[in-house]
């Protein structure tokens, strides 16, 4: 049954991709170069409505906190994180996008679904050897949360419940996705 979840969120995600036009290349490196932002728009209003709709329904008792973990914070996730934003300006496409323009026919994102295989390859050869070294540096204590809201996690704003501190981060990106314009 995962698995089949799995698959038909897959298929909405990318049929959202697709109709918002992350599909195509050039309206990201447009976004990136701030020149059309309606896919900004979409981006921002995406994550606004996620996170407050996900900590309604952690708040209501429909989605168990347990179900979701938190990643420990290292060094070398905000390098890979900047590799990824330079080829994700560079390329205009990220992998979520370059596999929904892939299965839309777009032949540019064979090579970059391809390019990123490769790198995956390259990552787990050398992963034994730099996995001692400063990339893997833990920032502020490894797991971390920016609110309260485990019991498991140290938080950075332990003051603030981490439900309200979620919504008004939605509520700020949607507004914000409401607010800019669509051209520059």
């Amino acid at each position: 049954m995962t698995i089949f979840l799995a698959i038909i969120l897959g298929i909405f995600f990318g049929f959202a991709l697709q109709r918002v036009g992350a599909t195509n290349p050039q309206n990201i490196i447009n976004m990136m170069r701030l020149t059309d932002l309606h896919l900004m728009k979409a981006i921002f209003f995406a994550i606004g409505i996620s996170s407050a709709l996900l900590f309604l329904l952690i708040t209501i008792g429909l989605i168990d906190v347990g179900h979701l973990s938190v990643k420990s914070s290292y060094i070398g996730v905000i390098v890979g994180g900047a590799l990824l934003g330079i080829g994700f300006s560079i390329a205009g496409y990220c992998p979520g996008t370059s596999l929904t323009a892939l299965a839309d026919g777009r032949k540019d994102a064979l090579f970059f679904s391809g390019g990123g295989l490769i790198g995956a390859l390259i990552y787990t050869l050398v992963y034994g050897s730099i996995k001692g070294t400063w990339l893997f540096g833990k920032i502020a204590g490894g797991k971390v949360m920016l609110a309260t809201g485990s019991d498991k996690f140290q938080a950075l704003l332990p003051f603030i419940p981490g439900t309200l501190l979620a919504t008004a981060i939605g509520i700020v990106f949607m507004f914000i996705a409401w607010k800019l314009p669509n051209k520059v």
